[in-house]
């Protein structure tokens, strides 16, 4: 689901930074400065869970591959203005120093993934579970249908977006610019995965976690339960949140399972990759035997340092990828340690002023 650079026009690309940066915008001005400080560790927390989980790389049906979000359970501890925050920062290390998604289509997979999966989540889990105990296992049902909606909806738009590039953006041959392939590829391409595997692996991830807190921790349910509480109830205390980091290095830690499966994700193929594929398979739903010209051109937009989770002085293939979760998890926490310290620093000063 992370479109790479190239399969994406510059103008869809300009207009889903638009629709990106709006959720980004609503999401900083509902969490403000007071109680950003408060919400930024579990921010880091749910951000560093997403950006592992989507390092579990489940096969799917036609050889490709796919893999949870991780966005539903950030949705429910922190509404959907924090999951958006965190998801997108997520997808923005994964895009920005493993390749693992485009630059110029960062705003596409994180309207795709952060905004419309969280606001999805967040929705379908608040009609579910409306009314419900915080330990009521109607919350827990609630989190799975929430996640397996998510995700499937995060899909489907990225199937449109890909779709809609041959009709759109062709030469004067018809020959696509963008990505090649048509609606009637996309759409089936997307989803049988997601409705029939991918989908569940997040509805999985979210009921369980959602049983994991209710006996842990449910005061990080409160927040978005409907049930007395509101935003400013998104606090964790220290000893919650070293139990959160702890279940996230137990999975950090199993990344190396997440290369066991064979294929790449549907429509994240390099040039050469797409074009040994349509001389794989030549029919009509194949992408022309060349490479189109804009998504070469726009393809080596961005050279990531640690391409496909594989350091390049790491031998072993399954060292570098924890490695590299590591390595990942290590940038958010740093990330979260540095906002703390400039806002508590502000506020010092406000207050001493």
């Amino acid at each position: 689901m992370h479109i790479p650079d190239g399969y994406l026009s510059p103008s869809t690309c300009g207009l889903l930074y638009v629709g990106a940066a709006t959720g980004w915008y609503a999401a900083l001005k509902r969490l403000k400065r007071a109680l950003l400080t408060r919400v930024v560790p579990l921010i880091s927390v749910f951000a560093a869970f997403s950006f592992v989980v989507m390092m579990f790389n489940l096969p799917l049906p036609g050889g490709t591959t796919g893999h949870a979000l991780g966005v539903t359970i950030a949705a429910i501890v922190l509404g959907p203005s924090g999951a958006i925050l965190a998801i997108s920062i997520a997808v923005a290390i994964q895009a920005l120093f493993f390749g693992d998604g485009g630059i110029t289509t960062l705003g596409a997979n994180c309207f795709n993934m952060a905004v419309v999966g969280s606001l999805v989540a967040y929705g379908s889990y608040r009609l579910i579970a409306a009314g419900a105990a915080l330990t009521s296992r109607r919350r827990v049902v609630a989190a799975a249908i929430a996640g397996y909606l998510a995700i499937n909806a995060s899909a489907l738009i990225a199937a449109v977006e890909f779709g809609i590039q041959p009709i759109l953006f062709h030469d004067a041959g018809g020959t696509p610019l963008y990505a090649p392939y048509p609606l009637r590829v996309t759409i089936p391409a997307m989803m049988i995965g997601h409705l029939t595997l991918a989908g569940f692996a997040e509805a999985a991830i979210s009921a369980g976690l959602v049983t994991y807190l209710q006996i842990a921790d449910p005061g990080l349910l409160r927040a978005t339960s409907g049930v007395a509480g509101d935003l400013s109830d998104t606090r964790a205390t220290g000893f919650s949140l070293r139990r959160l980091w702890i279940v996230i290095a137990f999975f950090m830690l199993l990344t190396p399972l997440g290369i066991l499966a064979a294929g790449t994700a549907w429509g994240e193929w390099s040039p050469a990759q797409l074009a040994h594929a349509a001389s794989q398979q030549p029919d009509s739903d194949s992408p022309p035997a060349s490479v189109p010209a804009g998504l070469q051109r726009l393809s080596s937009f961005w050279t990531a340092p640690f391409p496909a989770y594989a350091p390049s002085f790491v031998r072993s293939r399954g060292f570098g990828y924890l490695l590299s979760a590591m390595f990942g998890v290590g940038i958010l926490l740093a990330l979260s340690i540095a906002v703390l310290s400039l806002f508590g620093n502000h506020s010092r000063k406000e207050s001493s002023a």
